[in-house]
């Protein structure tokens, strides 16, 4: 094999590896499964209760922390050992498309099935991003996958009947689509982290598919955790906890105030910027609109505002950070943001 392969001879062998990692999948499950019980257990140990502001904050810190780390370490392994099967440039070919719009519409379409919030959503897109998949591809499902799910549509159906959820469905997929088209037009790839455009350039190791033994497809599971996995989980912890801190202090009522169906037309683009600091998934955030609802918000408005909670979270932008440079950034922020609005318009003219 070539300098680039992984050797054999200071890594454990195929039988420590097995054991590992049935153990490992094991734990995996048994930790993700109880995620709730741990932060309740934690709230309850430090003295604190559900339904107070700082409860709620350390509850919300203590459930998506190893919520995010968990997700964040099995799918870059995942993708670590899919990538010795595929290499970057097949990669990005198969999801590209041969037109130009059909990766965006896979990917846009693949974030219905996948119930994430913002920052759980960004260990899939670093794990494409470091497969070799375009970057406008991989903003379509980072803007779909949070806001366009089945658990925002089914809460959605059950509390506004079909249409509304349709229609949100059919808006949502749209944002995303041409939010990802447009980033990919701006051939915005030298805005990605350093570390990230060697990804891209090919410079990760250069697996031969055929050649490789499974010992070898694991070690390079190992090895791509060890690189992503280190560079980013600071950033998923501060994100985390900055979102925590403002999940427990949602102001409900201030921002009914300035949403109601009355309201002048910058109320919507206020609610976006308000929304924007804020972090939960869609079935936390769902309550929120049906309350603001209740007082008297319109239905744009506030489904605006949800979709910044959302897809435009300060946390993601926090742990995003790591993958991108400021530019890229801010341009990601901005095409979100008009989409939003154009979304926002489109329901309080139409309903």
């Amino acid at each position: 094999m070539t300098n680039t392969t992984l050797t054999k001879n200071s890594s454990p062998g195929m039988t420590t590896w097995v054991i590992g990692l049935t153990f490992a999948s094991v734990l995996w499950f048994l930790i993700y499964s109880h995620l709730t019980d741990f932060a309740d257990a934690m709230i309850a140990a430090l003295g604190l209760a559900h339904g107070t502001h700082l409860g709620e904050a350390v509850h919300f810190f203590f459930y998506d922390t190893p919520k995010v780390l968990l997700l964040l370490t099995g799918i870059v392994f995942l993708m670590g050992i899919i990538q010795t099967f595929f290499s970057p440039e097949r990669t990005r070919a198969l999801l590209s498309g041969k037109r130009v719009g059909v990766g965006n519409v896979l990917a846009a379409s693949l974030g219905i099935v996948t119930p994430f919030c913002s920052c759980s959503a960004v260990p899939l897109f670093i794990g494409f991003l470091s497969a070799g998949v375009p970057l406008g591809v991989t903003f379509s499902f980072l803007i779909s996958a949070p806001m366009v799910n089945e658990v925002a549509l089914a809460l959605l159906f059950g509390m506004f009947g079909w249409k509304v959820a349709a229609l949100y469905l059919g808006l949502g997929l749209a944002v995303a689509i041409f939010a990802g088209l447009v980033i990919g037009k701006l051939k915005m790839e030298h805005h990605l982290e350093d570390w990230v455009q060697g990804i891209l350039a090919g410079n990760a190791p250069a697996f031969e598919g055929e050649k490789l033994t499974w010992l070898d497809r694991f070690q390079a599971g190992g090895k791509h955790v060890r690189e992503i996995v280190g560079k980013v989980w600071p950033y998923i912890i501060a994100g985390i906890a900055i979102g925590a801190v403002i999940h427990g202090y949602v102001p409900e009522d201030f921002m009914a105030s300035i949403m109601g169906k009355d309201a002048p037309w910058w109320s919507l683009p206020v609610a976006v910027l308000i929304g924007v600091p804020m972090y939960t998934n869609a079935a936390g955030v769902i309550p929120i609109v049906e309350a603001l609802i209740g007082k008297g918000a319109a239905l744009g408005t506030v489904l605006a505002f949800m979709m910044s909670v959302i897809a435009l979270s300060l946390p993601e932008m926090i742990i995003l950070r790591k993958v991108l440079k400021l530019p890229l950034i801010a341009t990601f922020a901005g095409v979100v943001a008009c989409g939003i609005l154009l979304v926002g318009y489109v329901f309080n003219i139409v309903l």
